[in-house]
């Protein structure tokens, strides 16, 4: 099953390193975290990338066309280098379409430049690149099979705190509560769509906004909703935390080797 990324933006809420390379490249740990999300699909077996570049393509391509197995995995060399030899686990295979979609066009408009490469898929996977989730991809796509229906989404809570209030039309307060105690859900990404997605989608569409309005008209729109670990990097406090959990070793979007195990057979 294929799955498109979307690598375009300009990255704004974190300018300190956007300006200088794109957001999906901005690193948490070793790796940027473009590899981390592609690492989270590629233990569940879908290893085959469309990857929609903007603001500073050749630094993505330059990645994947310079990237050296051998570089985050232990190794033993021989014959002076002519030989590398991957110790554990062994690097993924992906395949990966590098496909330029344009600085300036939004994300309907990058799927749809995009459509050729998935046009033989009944469905296929699509997510922002910034984005870290423990959630369980294999029953999102059992659900959404099952289902019928055109688009699915995750939906999570808001993961900011802050207080609700509830007021009568004097202003008198009827109640506060957390965040965390309502029943709001937001858009967390990873998509799931049948081809006829397309179908739905007009010329400077945002994806999320007339063309999923669109599918509610005609009840094809489906939600996942999920409140397990979600995190994603729109700020430098975010790559911080992020960056310390791998530091600590806590890197939920992982599974561990007897899941992924589990997962292959």
């Amino acid at each position: 099953m294929k799955v498109i990324l979307f690598c375009g933006g300009l990255g704004t809420r974190i300018r300190e390193y956007s300006e200088s390379i794109p957001k999906p490249m901005v690193p948490i740990g070793h790796q940027p975290i473009l590899w981390h999300v592609m690492q989270y699909y590629s233990q569940y077996g879908h290893q085959d990338f469309v990857l929609c570049l903007g603001h500073k393509a050749n630094v993505v391509k330059d990645y994947f066309l310079n990237y050296k197995r051998s570089a985050n995995s232990d190794c033993v060399i021989s014959n002076f280098g002519k030989k590398v030899e991957i110790l554990g686990e062994q690097p993924p295979n992906w395949r990966v379409a590098l496909v330029d979609t344009g600085i300036w066009r939004n994300i309907g408009e990058r799927l749809v430049a995009v459509r050729h490469l998935v046009k033989d898929e009944e469905i296929f996977l699509a997510n922002y690149s910034d984005g870290l989730t423990d959630a369980p991809l294999p029953d999102m796509i059992d659900r959404f099979r099952k289902s019928g229906k055109i688009g699915c989404f995750i939906a999570i809570h808001p993961p900011i705190t802050f207080h609700l209030a509830e007021f009568d039309e004097r202003g008198l307060v009827q109640r506060l509560r957390a965040s965390h105690e309502s029943e709001i859900w937001i858009n967390g990404g990873y998509f799931i769509f049948r081809n006829e997605i397309f179908n739905y989608i007009r010329e400077g569409d945002e994806l999320v906004l007339e063309p999923f309005n669109r599918l509610i008209e005609d009840g094809q729109l489906m939600a996942y909703r999920y409140e397990g670990f979600w995190r994603a990097m729109d700020t430098l406090r975010d790559r911080q935390v992020l960056e310390e959990m791998i530091e600590r070793g806590d890197m939920p979007w992982r599974l561990n080797s007897d899941a992924r195990a589990a997962v292959a057979i």
